[in-house]
C-alpha cells in the first residue's frame, strides 16, 4: 500500500495538478488518463450523494416509526383511559352489601395498578384549578354564577397529559354570568 492510498479524495481544484502533461507520455495515454480521473470524480460524487441519501433515509425511517409508534401509543393509553373512567364510575356507586364492599376493594386495587401503570408511561391527571382553561378544559356545561365567569364549578370527567401534551382536556361545567332580572318599575 503505498502513501498516496490513505490520503482523502483532493477537491475539483486541486485535481489540476493530477492531469498528465505532454511531456509524461503520448497524447493519446494523456487523453485516456484524463478520461479516467474524471470518471473517477463522477463515480465519486455519485457515490458521495447515494451515501447522503441513505443517510437521510435511515432519518425519515427513524422518525417515521417513531412518530407511528407514538400515535398508536396514544390511541392505547387513550382506550386505557375509557377503562380508568369506567372503574372510577364503579368505584363511585355506593357499596352496601358485605359482598359489594369486597367488589369495591378489588376494583380499586385494580384501578390503583392501572393509575400505576399509565404514569409509568408519563400519564398524568390535568390538576383541579378554579380558572377556565381552554387549552386544558372542555366545558360541556356552564351555570349562571354571582361570583362571575369563567370559574370551573365541577369536573365532570377527569383530564389527563402525556409526555407535557393534552391527551383528553378535562371536562367541566363552569360559571357564566348571573342572568340580569328585571328592575320593577
Amino acid at each position: 500500500m503505498n502513501s498516496t492510498d490513505s490520503q482523502p479524495p483532493t477537491p475539483a481544484s486541486d485535481r489540476t495538478a493530477e492531469l498528465p502533461t505532454a511531456a509524461s507520455g503520448t497524447a493519446a495515454e494523456a487523453l485516456d488518463l484524463t478520461r479516467a480521473i474524471l470518471e473517477r470524480d463522477e463515480y465519486l460524487a455519485q457515490w458521495k450523494r447515494a451515501q447522503a441519501d441513505y443517510q437521510n433515509l435511515k432519518r425519515r425511517a427513524a422518525a417515521d416509526l417513531e412518530s407511528q409508534l407514538r400515535f398508536e401509543k396514544k390511541r392505547l393509553l387513550s382506550d386505557l383511559l375509557l377503562v380508568l373512567d369506567s372503574l372510577q364510575m364503579a368505584l363511585a356507586t355506593p357499596a352496601v352489601s358485605e359482598e359489594a364492599k369486597t367488589l369495591a376493594l378489588g376494583v380499586r386495587l385494580t384501578q390503583d395498578q392501572l393509575q400505576a401503570a399509565l404514569e409509568k408511561e408519563d400519564l398524568r391527571a390535568i390538576p383541579e384549578q378554579e380558572r377556565f382553561d381552554p387549552a386544558l378544559h372542555e366545558a360541556v356545561a356552564q351555570t349562571p354564577d354571582p361570583a362571575g365567569p369563567g370559574r370551573v364549578l365541577q369536573t365532570l370527567r377527569r383530564g389527563y397529559t402525556w409526555k407535557g401534551t393534552v391527551l383528553r382536556a378535562a371536562q367541566v361545567r363552569v360559571s357564566c354570568a348571573a342572568a340580569e332580572t328585571p328592575k320593577p318599575d
